[in-house]
């Protein structure tokens, strides 16, 4: 019965973790609301929550089978999460012909995917990492 437990113990810190992320990441979007974003058939958003969601299971994946402890994947988890803010920040600091967040807005889906093509790849990156 204990894998079955784990298993329900690291769903629920996989979710509080990916809603924490989305929670902070809405925070630095200050042109617009995420999931309003959406609701409006934003498809860039989309796919830029999307690359979010994915990037932190991938590293919540990788802490998940390197770890020993329940507790060391939620460390992880927390690291992996504020490692995609970084990767977020930089993104929009590398373009420095356009704001990510404006291009986000108007539904420019080549940006979205973009974004979303850097939230996986980092997270691919973080979750090899981790040992």
């Amino acid at each position: 019965m204990e894998p079955f437990v784990a298993t329900l113990v690291y769903f629920v810190i996989s979710v509080v973790i990916v809603l924490i992320g989305l929670f902070i990441f809405e925070l630095m979007t200050k042109k617009y609301k995420d999931l309003v974003a959406v609701q409006e058939g934003n498809e860039a958003v989309a796919m830029s929550i999307a690359g979010k969601i994915i990037g932190i299971c991938i590293i919540l994946s990788f802490a998940i089978y390197h770890s020993n402890e329940i507790y060391e994947t939620l460390i992880w988890g927390i690291y992996g999460v504020a490692l995609q803010l970084v990767a977020y920040v930089l993104f929009d600091l590398f373009t420095r012909k356009f704001s990510v967040e404006d291009q986000l807005l108007k539904n420019n889906k080549a940006v979205g995917i973009l974004s979303m093509g850097v939230s996986i790849g980092l997270a691919f990156v973080v979750g090899a990492s981790i040992t």
